[in-house]
């Protein structure tokens, strides 16, 4: 079990990406805290995990808001004694418009939280980690953090963000034994694509546009998020891990 005896924090539990994790890291041994807006659905992936003898809890979260990530990572703490692993997971997606149509309102949900939402968890996540002199950081990009795709300024902006940061997080808190990475997600099965299902032309096109002509699992990347929070990626940090079925080759 590689992640015995540790314990992680994972934002964005509720669902997607997050759920899948979160039963995964209990899989591999971890203690959980889900932190997520949605109580009801965060509450039955605590409840899946517990029903599988792992251990989790729950903490309502608004990563937009620095003082709710603060008392989640204060829960976190008062709960576990350290912290070992944070997820930064949280994320939404945006309406799909050009640049100069976008509201400064619809800039600041998808901006906020995606990329000040991690800054956060990391702000109050690191000095925990600091005191015990370890840990592991990872942040959820996407393969648009790395090329362009029209009417989705704002994703691709926070997306960006974050794997620059990433590498900022990485360079300032290694010698304190925290590493801090990121994954790269291309079109994952999760309720963020809901939307483009919708549009047949579209998708088609969409679900296909990679290397291995498919959409990914949210399961799959929960793997990746597994290894860069384990000891077998000891000597990995201010590195963004694909996991988009060769769509950045396409």
């Amino acid at each position: 079990m590689r992640l015995k005896g540790k314990n992680a924090i994972i934002t964005g539990g509720a669902s997607g990406i997050g759920h899948a994790t979160a039963v995964r890291m209990s899989d591999e041994g971890a203690e959980i805290l889900i932190c997520d807006r949605n109580r009801a659905k965060g509450e039955e992936v605590v409840k899946e995990i517990e029903d599988k003898g792992g251990s989790a809890a729950f903490f309502e979260t608004d990563v937009t808001k620095e003082s709710s990530v603060k008392e989640a990572v204060a829960y976190a703490k008062n709960s576990f004694g350290s912290i070992d692993i944070l997820f930064n997971n949280a994320g939404v997606g945006g309406d799909e418009k050009k640049l100069h149509e976008m509201t400064e309102l619809e800039w600041e949900r998808v901006v906020d939280t995606n990329l000040k939402g991690v800054f956060f968890g990391m702000k109050h996540a690191i000095p925990v980690m600091m005191e015990y002199g370890k840990g592991a950081i990872t942040n959820t990009s996407s393969v648009l953090g790395f090329k362009g795709k029209k009417r989705v300024s704002a994703y691709n902006a926070s997306k960006g963000g974050i794997v620059t940061l990433t590498k900022n997080g990485a360079l300032e808190y290694g010698r304190y034994g925290i590493r801090v990475n990121a994954v790269g997600p291309g079109v994952i099965d999760t309720p963020i694509v809901d939307k483009w299902r919708e549009d047949k032309r579209k998708w088609d096109v969409v679900s296909s546009a990679n290397a291995l002509g498919r959409i990914g699992k949210p399961e799959e990347v929960a793997e990746a998020v597994v290894f860069l929070s384990s000891d077998q990626a000891s000597f990995i940090t201010g590195e963004t891990l694909m996991v988009d079925g060769g769509g950045l080759t396409f």
